[in-house]
């Protein structure tokens, strides 16, 4: 019971119904149930999205799913206000939502490129803005924002994606020091590839995956639960003294 007690939002999180593949948000909000939080399914996928909170309540776990398109302000008003009227005030959130569309810099259009500072950057950004002063008149909290690999490595077909994440990379650490003094900390995960219902389109390709795995030093791709524990441990107080930092859970990529 690790974050028992504890309220956590979790956007990109419909994902998370047991037998079927998840999303590291979905895989998240079902480990962080289990470890006694009560959790918000925050997402735009209405329908799994319930299926993932109407699975955890069936499990003994609390759970409320909100829809939240984590680029518009007044909706994230109203996931947060719908979150402390059923459980109280927000204690961990994580921003997990995302895209991610094969394109290379001359591929990329203007609403391409846009479309990923929106979710990734604005996203980030809103759901830290909108979390932050009850975090701050409660003494703390935890922020997790999901970030990448790709923030810190090159690729030749992910232009926009590059610069989203890099931007969440950032703004993670200016978060962190923000907000330190006041006992909210926040801190990014970057995981390397993960086989999520996003990802398994291009991971199955019998020309794209091995290739992707000929670069991974472990040799496979991540399960997103092993993402997922990496995300608990930072909204755990196991973590208490941890801010500003890069939690990379890649199998080895990052170290080449």
């Amino acid at each position: 019971m690790r974050l028992k007690n504890k309220v956590a939002l979790i956007t990109g999180s419909a994902n998370g119904v047991e037998g079927r593949m998840m999303g590291i948000g979905g895989a998240a909000a079902s480990m962080f149930a289990r470890e006694g939080a009560a959790v918000v399914v925050a997402d735009i996928d209405d329908t799994v999205g319930e299926q993932t909170a109407s699975g955890i309540r069936a499990a003994g776990g609390k759970a409320l799913f909100v829809h939240l398109d984590v680029t518009e302000e007044n909706q994230w008003t109203t996931a947060v206000d719908a979150a402390t009227g059923e459980f109280g005030p927000v204690d961990v959130l994580v921003n997990n939502a995302g895209i991610g569309v094969l394109a290379d810099i001359e591929e990329t259009t203007v609403e391409l490129w846009d479309a990923h500072q929106q979710v990734h950057g604005r996203g980030t950004w809103l759901g830290t803005r909108t979390v932050a002063p009850s975090m701050r008149a409660r003494g703390g909290g935890s922020i997790i924002n999901i970030s990448s690999v790709h923030a810190m490595t090159g690729s030749p077909t992910l232009a926009a994606y590059h610069a989203a994440k890099g931007a969440v990379r950032s703004f993670t650490k200016m978060a962190a020091i923000q907000y330190a003094p006041v006992g909210i900390r926040v801190n990014s995960v970057h995981p390397g590839y993960a086989m999520t219902p996003m990802t398994q389109p291009g991971f199955e390709d019998e020309v794209i995956g091995p290739l992707v795995i000929s670069r991974i030093p472990i040799g496979r791709f991540a399960c997103p639960e092993e993402i997922a524990a990496g995300i608990l441990f930072l909204a755990s107080d196991e973590s208490s003294y941890i801010t500003g930092s890069e939690l990379v859970i890649d199998g080895g990529v990052t170290a080449q």
